[in-house]
This record gives structure tokens, C-alpha cells and sequence, in this order.
């Protein structure tokens, strides 16, 4: 009678002749086969180098041990006996072995994922540079809610509020002091990347050594004021003096008043101390300011999504890195400037609204978590959930811009001419 034997690997059990193998470990740890054909032992170590190399060689140390012209094989998978057959040459035992070994690839579990080893289980922060309820806060929660699903691990994703100095605390922070592990990423106002070029002692950071996720969208921004307000146009704007809040006197809505004074001779005063923007659209609906010199479109349509409809606020003028549709018959304002040195100084100046609303990582975060990070972020904005909640609250995701897109803007405005740059920073001091 002809002695019958096992061969196991995964789920997969085999029986050849008298020849078994057993497969020891799991396949994210060290593998160990045993050979057996009688009182014969052998016992093989392999790396894990992948679940395909293990095991064919499982498969030849058998062919290699132990081979009889006529042998009853039989594959057992998950506790049925699939196939029962006497093979009479070398090559069909070949064959049927190697049937065998596409069960066990297409059964066996993933190979270890160091990112999802990672994620796996762990919380993951964004902090956004702005307080609650405004344009970037509901922009960080709707990330949050989705991006989870498209990191390997499927974390947890909590949303932190971070706000001041018109995004340079938050921006500092995530440079300085924040986990370099890829646990904690950060939602930033657009204006922080340049402050180190534009001169500002309070921005402690190189914008260039940051990890750049991507951005939904660039941005397009208005000066608004509310329906009170007796002004209408860009020169309503030349004539009468308006008070605008800021949240400082370096912030992007401070940066940009005094930048269209300069260029356009328009009267804007900036009153400082409203923590975010949501913060002076309050105080504009409590008639305590005049407008708004920075109100980016995409914020103001997912946090007042009417106000430009029924008449509560109006936008004076907009400017950005190009003309926005929806604003159809406000004034673009690089239209209204005639000084060539002027249009260059504008160029340079609206970078950050170039950059949208930026995403990234701190310095120093391994390689291989920031390229996951990146994809996860990109699967997030072509996340159909994503988008039609986008749609839904009006956060404008209208065109996406991957992070070396954004690290190319940043190269490119501190590549920009020197008498550029000392009118920039002379405009960034006139407080």
C-alpha cells in the first residue's frame, strides 16, 4: 500500500507520495518549512522576501526530496479536498503543484504594510491655523471625515484649532514643536509661507522644508462690505475711509489692504484683534466694522453662502491668479493697475492666494508616510462622498493642486527680483 503524506502551506494542504511540508510563521514574520519523507528531516529558512518566492520554494524542495513516478495527490483548501488525482510523470507533479501555489497567492494575506503597521489604531491631528465655524475650519472637518478612509490603517482624524497672528502661530508650531512622525498635519492660511520673504521677524520657519500635501482649490479674494456701508465701487473705496478688521497687523486680510492702498489709492483702515475671519463677519453683521479686506470666495460660500445673493454683504473688488466667474462684473484689480512695476509687485503678492488653501506635513516625517499622506490627500479630492459634501456646503473644490505644485509656487516667489521683494517687505511693516 502506498504511504500517503501531507504538504501544508497557508490554508492549502497537499499529499504527494510520501514527502510532507509544513509551513511555520506568519507571513509578515521569518517563514520556516519542514520536510519530511519517513524518518528524513529537513528544515528551510527564508526571508520574507514575498509570499510567490516562498512558496515555489516550497514547491522544488519537494520535487528536489523525494519524487516516485506514480503518485496519488490530493489538495485539501480550507477543509474540502479539491482535487484527487494520480500523477504519473515529473512534469504533471510540477503541474499540479503549481496549481496549488495560485490558491495559496490568491488566499494568502498582504504582505506587512509599514504604513498601515503605522496608522493602524492611531490618531491622527489636523490642526488648522484659524478658529472654528470659518472657511478653513469647515474645510478641515470635511477632509477629516474622509481622508481616514484612503490612509493605509484607516486612522482616526481629529480636527484642532490653532489660530493667531494671521496663521504664524499655527504655521510655527507645525515646523517647530509638532510630531515629525506623521501623526500631525496641518491646514494653514496661504499667507504664512511667504512671511519669512516678506520680512516678518515672527515667522520662525523655512517654508521650503516643509512636506507640501496639496490644495482643493487657488483662491480668489474679494474686499467686502456689508449692505450698510455706503460704498459701492473702487473709487467709493478711494473716497471714503473704511474700517476692515484683521486678526493682525501681518495677517493676509492686514498684508492686502495696505497692498491695494499702495496700488490702487484706495482708504482702507485695519483694526486688528479679531481672531479669524468668521470672527469680523460677526462684527460686520453687528454693524462694529465696514467689510472685510481679504474674504476668500470658496469661505464665504461655505460659511455665508447667501450673502452675496441677497445683498447682506457686496464684494467691491476681487484679485487672485485669475478672475472668478461666479463674480461676474466685479472688478479684477491687476485690470485697474497701469504701473508696470505695480502689475510685477501684484504678481508676487497674490503668490499665497496661488497656493489655495495648503495642506502639509512638518520637516522631517519619513519619507514613505509623506508620499502616503500626499496620495491619501489626492484620493480624497477625487472622493465622489468628498466632493458632493463639498458641493453640498459650498467649499468650491474646483481645482486640486498636488503638493510639489505648491512647493514650486513658494520656490518660484522667493526667486522674485530684490526691489520686489524690499517693496513687499516695506508694505509688510507699514502698520
Amino acid at each position: 500500500m502506498m504511504k500517503q503524506s501531507t504538504v501544508l502551506v497557508e490554508s492549502v494542504e497537499l499529499r504527494a507520495g510520501g514527502v510532507s511540508l509544513k509551513s511555520h510563521g506568519h507571513m509578515r514574520a521569518q517563514r520556516e518549512f519542514e520536510l519530511k519523507d519517513g524518518a528524513k528531516r529537513r528544515r528551510l529558512r527564508r526571508s520574507p522576501i514575498s509570499a510567490f518566492t516562498r512558496v515555489f520554494d516550497a514547491l522544488w524542495a519537494i520535487l528536489d526530496f523525494k519524487f516516485s513516478p506514480r503518485l496519488p495527490l490530493s489538495v485539501r483548501f480550507k477543509g474540502r479536498w479539491l482535487h484527487s488525482s494520480t500523477v504519473r510523470t515529473r512534469s504533471s507533479t510540477l503541474s499540479t503543484l503549481l496549481a496549488c501555489a495560485l490558491i495559496f497567492l490568491r488566499t494568502a494575506p498582504a504582505a506587512a504594510d509599514p504604513i498601515a503597521d503605522f496608522y493602524g489604531g492611531r490618531t491622527v491631528t489636523l490642526i488648522v491655523s484659524t478658529s472654528a465655524a470659518g472657511g478653513y475650519d469647515t474645510l478641515a472637518r470635511a477632509i477629516g471625515r474622509h481622508i481616514g478612509q484612503h490612509i493605509a490603517g484607516h486612522p482616526t482624524v481629529i480636527v484642532r484649532n490653532m489660530p493667531g497672528a494671521g496663521g504664524l502661530t499655527a504655521t510655527n508650531f507645525l515646523y517647530a514643536a509638532a510630531e515629525r512622525d506623521g501623526s500631525v498635519l496641518g491646514l494653514i492660511q496661504n499667507n504664512p509661507p511667504f512671511e519669512p520673504l516678506f520680512g516678518t521677524a515672527e515667522a520662525r520657519f523655512d517654508p521650503r522644508q516643509f512636506n507640501w500635501l496639496g490644495t482643493p482649490s487657488v483662491e480668489t479674494a474679494m474686499v467686502l462690505v456689508g449692505k450698510t456701508v455706503p460704498v459701492f465701487t473702487v473709487d467709493d473705496l478711494r473716497t471714503r475711509e473704511t474700517i476692515m478688521g484683521a486678526s493682525g497687523a501681518n495677517s493676509t486680510p492686514a498684508f492686502f489692504a495696505r497692498l491695494l492702498n499702495a496700488t490702487l489709492g484706495t482708504r482702507m483702515k485695519i483694526i486688528a484683534g479679531y481672531p479669524g475671519q468668521n470672527d469680523a463677519l460677526v462684527a460686520m453683521e453687528r454693524g462694529e466694522l465696514d467689510g472685510y479686506p481679504s474674504v476668500f470666495y470658496s469661505a464665504l460660500s461655505s460659511t455665508r453662502p447667501t450673502w452675496l445673493t441677497d445683498g447682506t454683504a457686496r464684494a467691491v473688488v476681487q484679485y487672485g491668479p485669475a478672475k472668478l466667474p461666479q463674480l461676474k462684473g466685479v472688478p479684477f484689480v491687476p485690470d485697474l493697475v497701469r504701473e508696470p512695476a505695480d502689475k510685477v509687485l501684484l504678481q508676487a503678492a497674490f503668490a499665497p492666494l496661488s497656493i489655495g488653501r495648503p495642506l502639509l506635513l512638518p520637516p522631517g516625517v519619513p519619507a514613505e508616510r509623506v508620499a502616503a499622506m500626499r496620495q491619501a490627500l489626492a484620493e480624497t479630492f477625487a472622493d465622489p462622498e468628498f466632493l458632493a459634501e463639498g458641493e453640498k456646503i459650498g467649499l468650491s473644490l474646483n481645482d486640486p493642486r498636488s503638493g510639489e505644485e505648491l512647493l514650486r509656487v513658494i520656490e518660484r516667489a522667493y526667486a522674485t527680483p530684490a526691489d520686489i521683494v524690499a517693496r513687499l517687505r516695506k508694505l509688510n511693516r507699514d502698520q
